[in-house]
């Protein structure tokens, strides 16, 4: 089978690695791609970042920090400190020395003409990832953060600098009315026999991918179910600050709350099924009447075990509904 993911960060990150799990043991036959949010890119000190990309590549190449959660292993960060003094980088958003590498690559290849999608291609190659990563565009879309009176800043400074915590009343990706899908999140789409959407934040990492005019209706079209996982369990956020990003569009922090904010695709929407957790499973009559077909399983992912369990089970609700 195809198999197709939509989301970026940390959550897919974990998500992605139980599939590419639960793949290898039932055969090691189904293929994975993920359409990763470039939407949560920015530049520093010339470089070009982009940590939705790079905690996927690096735990699905087994470097990445676990204690940290981001960012590489064994890290040291001396040119983070270097780049600080010189005054080209803020001493807020701090960048490990083998983490700089990634990005000097990334923008040296980018500035020799190279796509997005042809720079994912060779960082990808560097490891035997199992999965294929493509941007959701090739385009520059900086979401920035809308603060009511306030000038709009980067969403990096918001998240990192700020934690969240100035009162936002939006998101808005810069220049993506221009931007087009990928060749290649095109082509997998095309093909998905089923498309997965990552427990990933809904509103700044699966909504700039669905904001890529063109791809809501290349989701529309694909023959393949859509089935979410919900980030939200019992309430609350699994990991990171998306509760403060969905108050900022007016969407409560409930597993619910979030696939009625996707919506059902035979009401125009993009989810055919969505997991919820199991201490959430008074969501699924409710959402089952609104064309969103829902089951409640164990969403936490502590091991590989458990992650490539609710792969599995992402699976079989897609399976129904194929």
């Amino acid at each position: 089978m195809n198999l197709v993911v939509i989301g970026g960060g940390v959550g897919c990150a974990r998500f992605v690695m139980g599939l590419r799990e639960h793949v290898r043991r039932t055969g090691g036959r189904d293929r994975i791609d993920v359409v990763v949010n470039t939407a949560d890119d920015w530049w520093v000190s010339g470089l070009r970042i982009a940590p939705d990309h790079d905690s996927l590549l690096y735990a699905l190449a087994g470097v990445n920090d676990l204690t940290r959660g981001w960012g590489r292993a064994d890290e040291s960060e001396r040119v983070s400190g270097e780049l600080a003094a010189w005054g080209t980088a803020p001493a807020w958003f701090t960048l490990g020395d083998l983490d700089l590498g990634t990005h000097i690559a990334r923008t040296a290849w980018l500035r020799e003409g190279l796509s997005v999608s042809e720079v994912y291609r060779r960082l990808g190659a560097r490891w035997d990832l199992g999965v294929t990563l493509h941007p959701a565009t090739d385009a520059e879309v900086d979401t920035h953060v809308l603060l009511g009176d306030r000038e709009p800043i980067h969403f990096q400074e918001w998240w990192v600098r700020h934690r969240a915590q100035l009162p936002a009343t939006g998101f808005t990706q810069q220049g993506i009315e221009q931007a087009t899908p990928s060749p290649g999140a095109l082509d997998v789409i095309a093909a998905a026999d089923v498309i997965l959407v990552a427990p990933s934040n809904p509103v700044v990492s699966v909504g700039p991918v669905l904001a890529v005019p063109g791809m809501r209706q290349a989701l529309a079209a694909a023959s393949a179910p859509v089935v979410g996982v919900s980030g939200i369990i019992s309430g609350s956020v699994v990991r990171g600050m998306a509760d403060a990003c969905l108050a900022a569009i007016g969407v409560d922090t409930s597993a619910e709350a979030v696939a009625r904010h996707y919506g059902a695709r035979v009401a125009g929407g993009l989810l055919d099924g969505w997991l919820v957790d199991e201490s959430d499973a008074a969501a699924a009559a409710p959402l089952n009447a609104a064309g969103i077909s829902t089951r409640a399983v164990p969403l936490w992912m502590r091991d590989a075990g458990t992650s490539a369990r609710l792969a599995a089970d992402a699976l079989e609700l897609a399976d129904t509904l194929a």
